[in-house]
């Protein structure tokens, strides 16, 4: 299938790079992007991990899920070798997850993880109400969400699911070998494949040639540029300052999940001029938000009603007004409107107190705001999975 940058002369494109969002981050990476060098990428829509979907045909698709599971589990501990019982696919998946690539380096991948630590609430923050909020912008990168239900199973599991994640990837030393981050990328991989093995099966109607084919290696860098390129350019605005070597490091953390997780790693960025570059590629083969994104944006902005975190819905109604703040600051004036979140009185408000802890906050030793950030990080992820549905990493 041929792929071109079917959207780039749209005026919704042409806003979010020249005024918007995108705007942000040339001005943030110095990049001076283009459509040039499309070619080089274009094929990742169409490739998928093919070691995690023949896992996943082992295991969840051949077993109850309980149980395929706990051998994945078990498995993600365990130093495998060629002479392993386990299925061949998962085997063979888990002997390349195993291979450190040459270019890791463990010292700047931990540089990366301490920013993450040390941006605190923050983090959380942008990862909510910028980086998710603002992938619910791009309507077909939503498709595996729709068809896989996602809303019925409700935005406090995928939430839940989604800060588990990160916040094992960026503990201290969780992406050894068999720690507790790398075990979550085992998880992960698999159960990605599986969504992506059930989509083909039975869903009749995917268009792949539109949308590529479900949870494929370009969107799935596109995601993770969020976690890289947007959390940065998030937390500058939010007054977090971080050195030059934090921001290559969040960059090298996120190139080797993803190389974890089965995406080609040539293709990873390894710089915010690259990803700003590359984002830009791949927003050209991507329709601003439908109707489907409407109501992922509004199911994530509800989370805070559903939950249960907080006793009162009092409190919960403030929750989401100050996450509804944080969406107008962070994202820009287009992509709210086109998502339909509520334009609130004094917005500007809450993210200017924000800026101004913040500002305060880098007084204090970075022993102290690693700890102290730490520990907020693992509290909220502490409050929902005592209160979330149960989810596939529990």
């Amino acid at each position: 299938m041929q792929l071109s940058p079917k959207f780039h002369q749209t005026e919704a494109f042409k806003k979010f790079w020249q005024q918007g969002n995108g705007k942000e981050m040339i001005a943030f990476s110095g990049a001076q992007p283009s459509l040039e060098g499309f070619e080089k990428y274009a094929h990742l829509y169409y490739h998928t991990d093919l070691a995690g979907d023949a896992a996943a045909r082992e295991t969840l698709m051949n077993m109850s899920f309980p149980a395929a599971m706990r051998m994945i589990t078990a498995a993600a501990g365990e130093n495998i070798s060629q002479e392993s019982s386990l299925p061949p696919g998962l085997k063979h998946m888990l002997l390349q997850m195993q291979q450190e690539p040459a270019w890791l380096n463990r010292d700047l991948l931990e540089r990366g993880a301490e920013l993450c630590r040390r941006a605190g609430l923050n983090a959380l923050i942008v990862l909510r109400d910028f980086t998710l909020m603002g992938g619910y912008n791009y309507a077909y990168l939503n498709k595996p969400l729709i068809f896989t239900e996602a809303l019925k199973k409700g935005a406090v599991k995928r939430l839940t699911d989604t800060l588990d994640f990160w916040v094992n990837v960026t503990r201290q030393d969780a992406l050894n070998t068999h720690g507790k981050g790398y075990a979550a990328c085992v998880k992960t991989r698999v159960i990605h494949a599986y969504s992506r093995l059930m989509i083909q099966e039975m869903i009749q109607d995917w268009d792949t040639r539109e949308w590529g084919k479900p949870i494929n290696s370009w969107d799935m860098i596109a995601t993770y540029i969020g976690f890289s390129l947007t959390f940065l350019l998030g937390l500058k605005k939010l007054n977090v300052r971080f050195s030059a070597e934090e921001e290559a490091g969040v960059f090298h953390l996120w190139k080797y999940i993803g190389y974890l997780l089965g995406i080609p790693a040539a293709y990873i960025p390894e710089n915010a001029k690259d990803a700003t570059a590359q984002f830009y590629l791949w927003t050209s083969i991507q329709p601003v938000a439908d109707a489907d994104s409407v109501m992922l944006a509004h199911a994530l902005l509800n989370e805070s009603l559903e939950s249960t975190i907080y006793k009162y819905r009092y409190q919960r109604k403030r929750l989401r007004y100050l996450h509804i703040c944080c969406n107008w600051f962070l994202l820009d004036k287009e992509t709210n409107k086109r998502l339909n979140i509520p334009d609130v009185a004094f917005k500007k408000l809450f993210p200017s107190f924000l800026r101004s802890v913040n500002r305060n906050m880098q007084k204090l030793s970075r022993e102290a705001q690693l700890k102290k950030g730490h520990n907020a990080q693992l509290k909220v992820l502490a409050d929902y999975l005592r209160t979330a549905p149960e989810h596939f990493s529990a």
